[in-house]
């Protein structure tokens, strides 16, 4: 079987720029994913891949029908430092939301972050991921390493109006704040529910504040100032699964 070695490929081009450009990516409603776990949470989500890529030593099915490509130009396609010398381009798929509770992002802008806060998501039950524009890429290179699969387990949506998004939810919508909060043991998690994070360092918007009528706050140790927003989302979610499956 024959080996692309060209950077000039245009395939090669087209990868590179669907592991680089987030624009590209929404515009051609597809993703790359890279290393052989990602590859089969894809799989086994029946997300089949468009084209597998793969350099010659790595191991791969033959039913994929991998596209070779040297190891110069895996690396130069792909996002890793350390490439495992497989990766796919898959469509972004659309999945149905299920399960009575979503989370909403405003603002957060780490990609790790985000697709940290999808696998936890995926972990708990959770039917959809909303974020407004200013948040990374959920399926940006790094977003879905951080993911580990789960983004193929819950429903994901860019919406460029969350306000819009948040009103239309039939369900009761809660945040957390650092301090003066409604204790999170203490907090309704019945039914549907709506959680709300934001981002980096500033937190959620005035406007979105405002349209959330219960905010919580996790207990911490005295001098400690706040959470990641992926670890405080990892125990909301924690606490809202716990719960429900009480």
């Amino acid at each position: 079987m024959s080996v692309l070695t060209s950077k000039d490929n245009p395939k090669v081009q087209h990868w590179r720029k669907l592991a680089e450009d987030a624009r590209y990516r929404r515009a051609e409603k597809r993703a790359l994913i890279e290393g052989p776990h990602l590859l089969e949470a894809a799989l086994q989500h029946g997300c089949k891949p468009i084209a597998v890529l793969a350099t010659p030593e790595a191991k791969v099915a033959a039913s994929l029908k991998p596209v070779l490509v040297s190891e110069a130009v895996f690396r130069s396609i792909v996002d890793a430092e350390t490439p495992q010398g497989v990766a796919a381009e898959i469509a972004i798929p659309e999945r149905k939301p299920g399960g009575a509770v979503r989370v909403f992002l405003e603002g957060v802008q780490d990609p790790r972050n985000v697709g940290a806060i999808v696998r936890t998501a995926a972990a708990f039950g959770v039917g959809r991921v909303v974020l407004d524009k200013a948040c990374a890429d959920p399926w940006s290179p790094k977003a879905l390493r951080a993911g580990m699969g789960g983004h193929f387990a819950v429903s994901i949506k860019v919406k460029s109006d969350l306000s819009e998004q948040l009103n239309a939810f039939k369900g009761h919508l809660l945040c957390t704040v650092p301090r003066d909060g409604m204790p999170i043991e203490e907090a309704d998690l019945s039914g549907r529910v709506g959680w709300i994070f934001g981002g980096e360092g500033r937190g959620l918007s005035e406007e979105t504040l405002r349209q959330v009528p219960l905010r919580v706050t996790i207990p911490m140790a005295a001098g400690t100032e706040s959470l990641n927003v992926a670890a405080a989302a990892a125990i909301c979610l924690y606490e809202t699964f716990s719960r429900s499956a009480a």
